[in-house]
Parts: C-alpha cells; sequence; structure tokens
C-alpha cells in the first residue's frame, strides 16, 4: 500500500472511530489476510504508522480539530480554542463536581495507591463510600492491589480513562504539586481541586448529582479536628499504619 493511501485510511479510522485508537489497533487496518488467516503481502510496521500520525498531526495543524496522543491511543478532538464557539450549539453546562469527590480524585491521582485509611488520614474525614463508588462506576480509580497488613486493605489508583477524560497521555501532565503548593493562602489542595475541575470542564461527560446533596450519609471528622490540606500533608502520609 502506497504512503498517501495508508495516511488516508489511517485519518478516516480515526475521524470514525469513537474510542482513541491503539497503535497495534491502527496495524489491523492494513493486515491483508487469506481464508486461513495467513497475512498476505508486507503489513505496515509500527514506525510507518508512528511516522503517519506525525504527519497528520502536521496537516492538521492549522485547523479547529487535532490529533492528540492518550493513554489508551490516539484520537481526534476539537482545540481548545474552539469550545466557545462549540458550546453554543451545546449549551450543556459542565459537570461539577463536589468538595469531597475533588479531594478524594486528587489524592487519588498524586498518591496512588492509596487506601481508604489514607484518603481520610488526608482529609481528617471519614470517605463516603458512595464517593468512592462514583468514581469507579465513571470509570476513573480501579482496586490495583491489596496493601499487606492486617485486613488486605484495597488499593486505588487511576485508570487509563481518568486520563483520557482529561485529554492526557501520562499522570506526569498533571499538574505538579510544586505548582500548586504557591497558593497564597496555603490550601494547597484546594488549588489541585481547582486544577483537576479545569480539566474536568473540557470534557463532554454528562453533569452527575453532586453526591454530598444526594445521599444522606454525613462526612464525620475523625482523628483531628482540623484537618490539614498542605503539600507537606500529601506527601508524608505514612502508608503503613492502615486499620482497613
Amino acid at each position: 500500500m502506497k504512503t498517501d493511501e495508508a495516511k488516508r485510511v489511517l485519518e478516516t479510522a480515526l475521524l470514525c472511530a469513537r474510542e482513541p485508537m491503539s497503535l497495534h489497533g491502527m496495524k489491523k487496518l492494513f493486515a491483508d489476510v487469506d481464508a486461513n488467516g495467513r497475512v498476505l503481502g508486507t503489513p505496515v510496521g509500527l514506525d510507518t504508522i508512528k511516522l503517519l500520525l506525525e504527519e497528520l498531526r502536521h496537516d492538521w495543524q492549522d485547523r479547529g480539530i487535532e490529533i492528540v496522543s492518550l493513554a489508551s491511543g490516539w484520537r481526534f478532538q476539537s482545540r481548545p480554542e474552539m469550545k466557545q464557539y462549540l458550546d453554543r450549539i451545546t449549551p450543556e453546562k459542565p459537570p461539577k463536581y463536589s468538595r469531597a469527590t475533588l479531594e478524594t480524585l486528587a489524592i487519588i491521582a498524586y498518591r496512588q495507591p492509596v487506601t481508604r485509611g489514607d484518603i481520610e488520614e488526608i482529609r481528617g474525614v471519614a470517605v463516603n463510600s458512595q464517593t468512592i463508588k462514583m468514581l469507579e462506576d465513571r470509570g476513573w480509580i480501579d482496586v490495583v492491589g491489596h496493601r499487606e497488613v492486617v485486613g488486605r486493605p484495597a488499593l486505588l489508583g487511576t485508570t487509563k480513562q481518568f486520563l483520557d477524560d482529561l485529554g492526557l497521555a501520562s499522570l506526569g501532565q498533571l499538574p505538579p504539586l510544586e505548582s500548586i503548593a504557591d497558593a497564597q493562602d496555603g490550601r494547597s489542595l484546594e488549588a489541585l481541586e481547582a486544577a483537576l475541575q479545569q480539566n474536568f470542564d473540557k470534557t463532554d461527560a454528562p453533569a452527575d448529582v453532586d453526591e454530598e446533596q444526594a445521599t444522606s450519609p454525613v462526612e464525620v471528622p475523625i482523628h483531628d479536628p482540623q484537618p490539614a490540606y498542605g503539600v507537606d500533608r500529601v506527601n508524608n502520609i505514612d502508608t503503613n499504619d492502615e486499620s482497613y
């Protein structure tokens, strides 16, 4: 297959795909096989596909949409500067997440893997089970293992879906804690929440009901009656002291 034709096939597949496409998924586009499943001809290799992707990125650099690499693959998406215009045809308000949700998700994202006990130690209040369930149902967090202590509490971490929904390829692209620590009021976790919310505002996910208003359980202060939100508390959590 000629390069121009292969690039056209790849471009079409990415434009029509509902989900990000992995490199191996793209490779299947060019795998001609016979009735017995044997590959015919010379398949397009991964290096060639990567080169084609870079050419497509260049071809679309001056347009309203761009091709981006995410945690689970590649996709086309609108550029950030187009959001104000697209909002006019879909004037739905972006989802706003409760403080409890953002704090919990931020702790998991920056300190993973963590247990519920770790989250409670940082926040100073008991974790509402509905908050964890909502994040799991959205596909943003999952159990990634168990801590080898009494009770073997579940360790929580973020997923590729979480990164995809934020338009990120890796956790390294999250705002660094060092820059968040510059918040004037010292409440770095609040600044972290704002950074996550800014990314959430760019997604097309439907709004969820604020679980702090929709559920009856009330978060009860534990351990420290005046929970600390500074970066030092986040960075220096003792993950070996866990009763969950």
